[in-house]
This record gives structure tokens, C-alpha cells and sequence, in this order.
């Protein structure tokens, strides 16, 4: 049986009738989700929400940049207007439910029309408050923030799984460098003061919001050191803050989680960055997705990341460590090709 393989998210193509119909003619019935690509304005990640704050009438640019990294792209965080309180702002839209009712509809075209396999199913990326925050608001902000835009967050995933099938919808959380970054710097912040602190916070978060995923609803989790100009936000030292996170995520949530995703750095091959995977405790039904596909060194040095994989751990699908949205479109069909032939090599 080949692997299965998994896409984190975006897909630089011109539409999501593209990325539904050439990704399913590369990976066929080795792709159990589909997400829409992420296409056209939603390419870059989490940038395209910035209208939630540029046009909430208690916030206005602050004049302080933020970059995740010194060679990251700069961003101007918001600030609260004079006479408005955190308790004043408000999130009422924040569009994912809108696009995954477009995009569920293309889906279902195509499904009908046997372009896409008969059991995949449609995949909506959801972004929780810490991430989106980090890039948008200053610092004294996140706190109180913080649950009232997951609150909307909340409001979306209602909205999503009333529109869409349950059976044929599934729900990623991106867990992405707003967490790892912290934990790897063991960094102090509103979440927590100490590297126990913060897992205990990011977990608890994530647990929350996957817990209003119904049941029926595919439950995946996709854990990130960042895609910033093709840089991680800081370096993992190896993936044990990664299996914390996720044998926290898998005591806690309630209902079953399909899939949890881990990256793996293209020049990490090495023992001592998988070994804390001797030490990952998912529930039966919970696949370990494995990011180990780079374009850059192919399938040789896709396969050289998975033989030392395969010491810890060796049932778990394929796939990049993030998405593809910042890629050079030219080279998604060899990514594609790359993918399969991982998949097939078992």
C-alpha cells in the first residue's frame, strides 16, 4: 500500500478548480483531502485577513513593524483608537466560511464529474488567534484579544460545517511559528512565561477550537516553524517540542483527531532530531503525517529523511513542511511527481 500523502494548504495555481483537478490527476487515491489551493489573494498565508483589521473601526496602523524573522516581510500592526477598549473591538466576518462555500461547490462539481477520487474529501485551513494577532496587532493587544477573535474563529467552523457535508469536510488548525518559535526560544509572552506555561496555553487553545469541530468532521493539526521568504522562523532544535504539543493535543481533545503533521527541515536526517519520536503517545486513529518532501534535493533526499524516520516511527503519511503558496508555480508539478513516487516507494 503506498503512503498516503498530505497537503498542508496552498497551491499556487490560478483557481481552485485547477488545484482540485491536477493535484488529483498526480496523487489519485494516495490524497485523502483536497484543500482548495488557497489561490489568488489567500496565496501568502495569513496576510490576506487584513481587511478584519484595517477596516474594524476601533483599530488604526500604530507605525510599528513587525517580521517574524530579520529578513521577513515587514508588516504594520494595528492599535486601538483613542476612546476605544479591547472589549470594544469586534470580529464579526472572517471570510473563511464565505470561500469554503465557493470552493465546496467547485469541489462537488468536479467530484460528481469523477475528477477527484470518490472517498477524498474537502479541506478548509483555519488559523488560530495567536497566529494571525503575532502579525497584525502589538503586544498589549494579544492578551485580551485573544479569545475574542477565536470567538469568530468559532463562528466560522459553526458557519462551515452547517454549508458543508460533514463526511466530506475536513478542519486543519495551523499550530504554526506564533507557538513553535516561542517554545523553541523558551520565550516569554502573555501565553506564558515559561516554556511549560506555554505549552500548557498553546495546547489548551488549539484543544478548544478543535473541539468545536464536529465529530463527524475531519480533525487535523498541522504544526509549523514558519515560511517566511522561504526561512523558518527559528530552527528546531529536534521535534520534542512537537511531540509535547501533540500528546497534549491527543490526552485532551475530545472527539478523534485524523491527522496530526510535523516538519522536518531538509538538512535534518539525522538521529537526533526524530529520537523524540520514541516518545509520541497519538490515540489509534490519529495518522502522523510526516513533512520531509523538499523540491530542492527530490526524491533521493526525501527518501534519505524517511529511512531515518522509519527508525522511530513507520506508519505515517508524506508530505512538505508547509504549503506551497510561496513556491514558484513552475515547479509544483515535479513537487506533485516528487510526492507519488515517496508514496509508491513505501
Amino acid at each position: 500500500m503506498p503512503r498516503h500523502v498530505y497537503l498542508v494548504g496552498s497551491v499556487p495555481m490560478a483557481s481552485a478548480a485547477e488545484v482540485f483537478e491536477k493535484v488529483s490527476a498526480a496523487l489519485g487515491s494516495r490524497i485523502e483531502r483536497l484543500p482548495d489551493g488557497e489561490t489568488g489573494e489567500r496565496r501568502d498565508w495569513i496576510t490576506w485577513l487584513e481587511p478584519v483589521f484595517s477596516g474594524n473601526p476601533a483599530l488604526q496602523k500604530s507605525g510599528e513593524f513587525f517580521r517574524v524573522h530579520a529578513s521577513g516581510t515587514g508588516r504594520e500592526r494595528y492599535a486601538l483608537k483613542p476612546g476605544f477598549a479591547p472589549q470594544d473591538v469586534r470580529f464579526d466576518n472572517l471570510f473563511y466560511a464565505d470561500v469554503a462555500k465557493q470552493s465546496y461547490a467547485v469541489f462537488k462539481r468536479l467530484k460528481d464529474a469523477g475528477k477527484i477520487a470518490a472517498g477524498t474529501k474537502f479541506q478548509v485551513d483555519l488559523v488560530p488567534a495567536h497566529s494571525v494577532i503575532w502579525l497584525f496587532l502589538v503586544d498589549a493587544l494579544h492578551a485580551p484579544l485573544d479569545p475574542i477573535y477565536n470567538d469568530a474563529v468559532k463562528r466560522e467552523i459553526d458557519k462551515i460545517c452547517a454549508a458543508i457535508p460533514h463526511d466530506e469536510l475536513a478542519i486543519q488548525f495551523d499550530v504554526a511559528s506564533a507557538v513553535f518559535a516561542r517554545l523553541e526560544r523558551n520565550e516569554a509572552s502573555s501565553y506564558g512565561r515559561t516554556k511549560a506555561e506555554l505549552q500548557q496555553t498553546f495546547s489548551t487553545i488549539v484543544t478548544d477550537l478543535g473541539n468545536r469541530v464536529p465529530a463527524a468532521v475531519d480533525l487535523l493539526y498541522h504544526l509549523c516553524y514558519g515560511d517566511s521568504n522561504h526561512r523558518h522562523v527559528v530552527e528546531p532544535t529536534d521535534m520534542a517540542d512537537m511531540v509535547e504539543f501533540a500528546n497534549r493535543l491527543a490526552r485532551n481533545v475530545k472527539r478523534p483527531i485524523q491527522l496530526i503533521h510535523m516538519p522536518v527541515p531538509r538538512n535534518r536526517a539525522d538521529d537526533a532530531y526524530f529520537e523524540p519520536l520514541q516518545r509520541l503517545a497519538l490515540r489509534p486513529e490519529t495518522e502522523l503525517c510526516m513533512g520531509l518532501v523538499h523540491h530542492t534535493d527530490g526524491v533521493e533526499g526525501t527518501m534519505h529523511r524517511l529511512a531515518t524516520a522509519k527508525r522511530y516511527v513507520n506508519d505515517f503519511a508524506v508530505a512538505t513542511e508547509c504549503g506551497f503558496g510561496r513556491r514558484d508555480p513552475g515547479t509544483i508539478a515535479e513537487l506533485l511527481r516528487i510526492h507519488a513516487a515517496v508514496a509508491d516507494s513505501n
